[in-house]
């Protein structure tokens, strides 16, 4: 474990620094706030693909993979010495999407290693220890990112992530863990189409994964019109722009506690009713975003640190733990799909409510929704009677196989929980 969190927080810090640098470097040699805007988008865009790159993830065993991911990447990112002109710059985006790409395969990777190599029992912990370690990462990156730039440009950063990733590469080498071979892939035409399917079916048939993922996915719609609103927000409060970065700092402070904390909390309390306490706390800290105090601006930041790592620790933790080993990649990488998406979206739906709805509306609106699907989430479903089985060893029209996700009785803890 303790290998494995070192590969998380050395990866980590790259990857934060070259997000940074990126739209700075294509604003540098162009001028233009929409070319360095779609350095973003650039990184987004392959996790519209994640069920398909989650596939990757079940045709390889997870940690000869990772190694694999990160001394490619490696390899990849010193080409961007030679982006020194605006005439260049189509390489660095060509650049970023193959880093996005890398990082749904990776991602998908790491949570089928942590689902199939590690005690179900400890998940919670694990992956709260792996967010306050990513949190963590960001209070740092960005100095040393923005001082390398100001003073070298972008290619030492580049050569920075790069060092980062073959130091990854080395620490998830190390990681002791059993894997099973994958089984071999069927060669059928169509066949890779079906198993990207698959994955996306049995997230949406489980009712299980079905609130926590859900929560998790309208928790990050609203927070990418709430983080279009911070600007807003620091106008109210009759600050500089400036002032914006102290409350994210703030919130990165919130969600280093949220790390720490969300284990012992998926110990006692199941992975739903975490996700709808959560989405409540988050909601009403963004409706307090609406007082012009500073005091409540900065409680407010904190709050909302704290409430959104729970809910994605929580679902992210779900899906884990019901995962079948054979669909762990496809699971995690349609999750993450599901959950990081709506974000990327609504900022661009936020940049433009903000500019026609007053932020003092906006606001307390957004906590409203908030509160709503906290509520819903919160609310124990209806069992509901089993459909035909598909077939010996399938249940539920084939969802799930016996038995599986049921480790340590937490898949059934979860099932009675849901049937209230």
């Amino acid at each position: 474990m303790r290998w494995y969190l070192t590969g998380v927080v050395v990866s980590g810090f790259g990857t934060t620094a070259m997000w940074l640098v990126s739209g700075i470097w294509v604003k540098s040699l162009t001028g233009s706030d929409g070319l360095a805007a779609l350095t973003a988008f650039a990184l987004w865009a392959p996790a519209l693909l994640g069920p398909l790159l989650g596939t990757v993830a079940d045709r390889f065993r997870r940690r000869p993979l990772l190694v694999a991911l990160d001394l490619a990447a490696a390899a990849v990112l010193p080409l961007l010495l030679w982006v020194t002109s605006a005439d260049r710059v189509w390489l660095l985006f060509a650049v970023l999407v193959l880093y996005g790409a890398q990082g749904a395969v990776h991602d998908a990777a790491e949570q089928a290693l942590l689902s199939t190599g590690f005690d179900k029992g400890r998940l919670g912990s694990v992956n709260g220890w792996r967010m306050t370690a990513g949190e963590s990462t960001k209070l740092v990156a960005p100095l040393v990112a923005a001082g390398l730039f100001a003073r070298w440009g972008g290619g030492p950063v580049a050569l920075l992530d790069a060092a980062t990733f073959v130091l990854a590469a080395g620490a998830f080498a190390a990681v002791r863990v059993r894997e099973e071979r994958p089984a071999r892939a069927a060669r059928e035409r169509g066949a890779w189409r079906r198993e990207t399917a698959e994955g996306v079916r049995r997230l949406a048939s489980s009712p299980v994964l079905r609130p926590p993922v859900a929560a998790g996915s309208f928790m990050m719609l609203l927070a990418g019109v709430n983080g279009a609103a911070v600007y807003a927000v620091v106008d109210g409060l009759g600050r500089p722009a400036a002032y914006a970065g102290v409350l994210y700092a703030v919130q990165g402070a919130g969600s280093v506690l949220a790390g720490l904390t969300a284990g012992p909390l998926l110990r006692r309390v199941p992975e739903r009713l975490v996700c709808a306490g959560g989405l409540a706390l988050f909601a009403v800290a963004v409706g307090a975003r609406a007082l012009p105090h500073e005091p409540a601006a900065l409680a407010a930041s904190a709050l909302i640190g704290l409430g959104m790592p729970w809910v994605l620790v929580a679902a992210v933790t779900a899906v884990q733990r019901e995962a079948p080993a054979e669909a762990a990649g496809r699971l995690a990488a349609t999750a993450n799909t599901a959950l990081f998406v709506p974000n990327a979206l609504a900022l661009a739906l936020g940049a433009a409510l903000v500019t026609a709805v007053d932020p003092t509306v906006l606001l307390p609106a957004l906590a409203l929704a908030g509160l709503t699907g906290a509520a819903l989430t919160a609310a124990p479903r209806r069992r509901t009677a089993p459909a035909a089985q598909d077939g010996p060893g399938w249940v539920a029209r084939g969802a799930w196989p016996r038995g599986a996700g049921e480790h340590g009785g937490e898949g059934a803890r979860a099932r009675r929980e849901e049937a209230g």
